[in-house]
Order: C-alpha cells, then sequence, then structure tokens
C-alpha cells in the first residue's frame, strides 16, 4: 500500500512469485468513470472508492489461503474495511516521499494514472504506521531487499 509511485505494482509481483501467491492488482478494478476521472487529473473521493474497496474485499475474501493484493489503502477507513474481509491482513506500507513519486509517476508512460494527483494521494494519506500488522517499508530500496524484509516480516506469527 502507498501512494503512487511507490512501487505497490513491483513489489506485490516480487512478493507474490517468492511466496507462491496470486497477485490481484488493485487498478484493475477501478471503474471505467474512475479510470476516465484520474486520467482527468481528477481525485477519487471516498464515493468513488466505495465499490472498488468492495470489490477489493471480496477478492480478498475469494483466497482464503493468501493473496498478494496492491492497493493504495490511503486512509485508515479503506485499511479497516478491507481487513474486515479478510482476517488477519497485513499491509506493507511503501514510504516515499513526493518527488521521487512524482518522477516515477512521470515516467510511466500509458498508465492511466495522472501525476498531476501525486500531491492528492499525499494530502489524502493517513499513515498507517502504528496500526497493528504493518510493515513499514523504504520504497526506494532495492526490490530484493524489499521482497527479502517481506518474506522475513511474513514469516513472523505476531507481526509488529
Amino acid at each position: 500500500m502507498g501512494v503512487a509511485g511507490c512501487g505497490k505494482s513491483t513489489v506485490g509481483a516480487a512478493v507474490a512469485a517468492a511466496q507462491q501467491l496470486p497477485l490481484v492488482e488493485g487498478d484493475d478494478f477501478h471503474s471505467a468513470a474512475s479510470r476516465a476521472k484520474m486520467a482527468a487529473g481528477i481525485p477519487l473521493t471516498d464515493t468513488d472508492r466505495a465499490q472498488w474497496l468492495v470489490t477489493l474485499g471480496g477478492q480478498l475474501a475469494a483466497h482464503p489461503d493468501g493473496v498478494v493484493l496492491t492497493c493504495s489503502a490511503l486512509k485508515k477507513a479503506y485499511r479497516d474495511q478491507l481487513r474486515a474481509a479478510a482476517t488477519g491482513l497485513r499491509f506493507v506500507f511503501l514510504e516515499i516521499d513526493r518527488e521521487s513519486a512524482l518522477q516515477r509517476v512521470g515516467s510511466r508512460g500509458s498508465h492511466f494514472f495522472s501525476a498531476s494527483l501525486v500531491d492528492s494521494q499525499f494530502a489524502t494519506l493517513e499513515s498507517p504506521v502504528g496500526e497493528p500488522g504493518v510493515l513499514r517499508a523504504d520504497a526506494l530500496a532495492p526490490i530484493e531487499q524489499l521482497r527479502q524484509d517481506v518474506a522475513a516480516w511474513l514469516q513472523d506469527k505476531d507481526p509488529a
């Protein structure tokens, strides 16, 4: 989880492959209307995200043996909704600074998310640090290091 450009898709894919779990890309479940808003540089509202979060919760519930889900989960209420769908759900918070996120999003090419929305992502973000079942990770660390850190953390039966 984290703001646009933090590496959710890349890290999620690496973790899913290493853990031999299915990968669910949260962006694939945005409605056409939400995608159009984001492409136009219009931030999503809680109302825009409501059905998306229900759908993602359904994806979590459909994989009782485990799944890696990439999702911004910017607000505590969003994370709590996802936790309600999957007992024991954990979040890897890929923390990144604004400038690095802007640079990464700007270099994506054909992705539907407008770089102009990065500031709104930071404005919406409610840090999950201190919530149970959250690993804070440096989004700028090498992917292999992140994969190893997440794997070690997942082995812990009582995560911080």
